[in-house]
């Protein structure tokens, strides 16, 4: 019977600690050999324009994320900017370029992105990162109430968002 209960409990715990674990779709999985170097919590906003389209019609287009790195406490360790870059207060900066994207279980969330690094500054945690991971997101995506049109050519609107950031690379 106690053999039993132990296996029913270890069972529960496993079962429970998959429900916990974010999901990360096999598109968004790093290169092979790369570690994980860091996670953080970003809050900030996404930054669009209103602008023409390549089809002719007006559109809100990503102009630059604006979001700042938390560690695991709480406390802000950086800053998402433009590029798209990420700088770490120890000043080493990572700057990505998507290569995978997956939509986000949020129909009105930002997608799920994997990122490869394209370039680096200054020697900290950033610095040997190869590959980042935008993962759940939370909102980001321009107001559908706000409409984009001749009249507000060239504004921005900011979108509020969260997302976790996966760093990998060399350790």
């Amino acid at each position: 019977m106690m053999r039993v209960l132990q296996a029913v409990l270890l069972m529960t715990g496993s079962v429970t600690a998959l429900a916990g674990a974010s999901q990360i779709p096999t598109e968004l999985t790093p290169p092979a050999g790369a570690k994980l170097l860091l996670k953080v919590h970003a809050t900030g906003s996404q930054i669009y324009t209103c602008k023409t389209g390549t089809d002719g019609a007006f559109q809100w287009t990503l102009k630059a994320p604006d979001a700042d790195l938390h560690d695991s406490k709480g406390a802000v360790i950086g800053h998402h900017f433009a590029g798209p870059t990420w700088k770490h207060k120890d000043g080493s900066e990572v700057t990505g370029k998507a290569s995978a994207h997956v939509d986000s279980p949020s129909a009105d969330s930002i997608p799920w992105l994997l990122l490869t690094a394209t370039g680096h500054t200054g020697e900290g945690k950033f610095a040997k990162v190869t590959a980042i991971q935008r993962i759940n997101t939370k909102g980001g995506k321009p107001s559908a109430a706000l409409p984009c049109d001749a009249s507000k050519d060239g504004t921005e609107t900011k979108s509020a968002y969260s997302a976790d950031y996966y760093f990998y690379g060399e350790k």
